[in-house]
């Protein structure tokens, strides 16, 4: 379970990259809080950050019923495909919103995958 902790460790620690990173948009750009538009540079590091928050609330409770009900270095591994396609995300993102698909996609399937898994290994032991 270490490792899952770890990967747990990892995963809220670029959740607080991303954050700083839009407070450092914040000041390049001169868009005061609370405003959220007022350049798309900002923005876009902004939005990096708000869709990795909202799938963290998914992620983050799937990563460890995985690892519980079925395999926690499985369970390690996908979390790492996770963080990686976040940051294939950001990368993207940043460039061209609309060639956002590849990372999305490579943090969305471990995730359904964590998440499925977990559900089907825990009806299992149920069972």
């Amino acid at each position: 379970m270490e490792a899952v902790a770890i990967v747990t460790g990892l995963a809220l620690l670029q959740l607080f990259v991303f954050a700083f990173q839009v407070g450092k948009m914040r000041v390049k750009h001169g868009v005061k809080a609370p405003a959220v538009s007022g350049h798309e540079e900002f923005e876009r590091m902004f939005r990096v950050h708000m869709n990795t928050l909202e799938q963290i609330v998914i992620f983050l409770p799937a990563l460890w019923l995985f690892a519980l009900y079925v395999n926690p270095l499985i369970a390690a591994g996908l979390g790492l495909l996770f963080i990686i396609g976040r940051f294939v995300y950001r990368a993207s993102y940043l460039v061209d919103p609309g060639k956002r698909s590849m990372g999305f996609t490579l943090g969305w399937l471990p995730m359904m995958a964590l998440l499925i898994g977990g559900m089907i290994g825990a009806l299992l032991k149920m069972l």
